[in-house]
């Protein structure tokens, strides 16, 4: 399986690049995916993921504007600014250019399309 996907908001597509473990692997299957995706904390839009993929989560300490991470075990995470955390995820990948990706996000919750 490639290790790229696209991430399409509104108009925008942006391309990722994708990380080859378990989860990844798990999660390509799923694709493309439609997702409702939920404002919070002024830096992040999550949602809940069909089904439960495996994970191998630990602290990053930065989070970086653009990574696109798993929170437990089904909730897909978008991070569109950089900021530390004591969280712990398991990483899926990231957007390769994340330029102009908050201005995209926007404030409130989106649609967002994963192929």
């Amino acid at each position: 399986m490639p290790k790229k996907m696209n991430i399409i908001i509104g108009e925008r597509r942006f391309a990722a690049s994708l990380i080859d473990n378990t989860t990844t692997q798990t999660f390509q299957k799923l694709l493309p995916l439609t997702l409702s995706m939920i404002e919070l904390n002024q830096n992040e839009k999550y949602a809940e993921l069909p089904q439960s993929l495996p994970t191998n989560a630990n602290n990053p300490g930065t989070i970086k504007t653009g990574d696109i991470l798993l929170w437990g075990k089904n909730t897909l995470v978008i991070f569109y600014k950089t900021f530390t955390t004591s969280y712990s995820y398991t990483r899926i990948g990231s957007i390769d250019v994340p330029s102009q990706l908050a201005e995209v996000l926007g404030s409130g919750n989106v649609i967002v399309r994963l192929e």
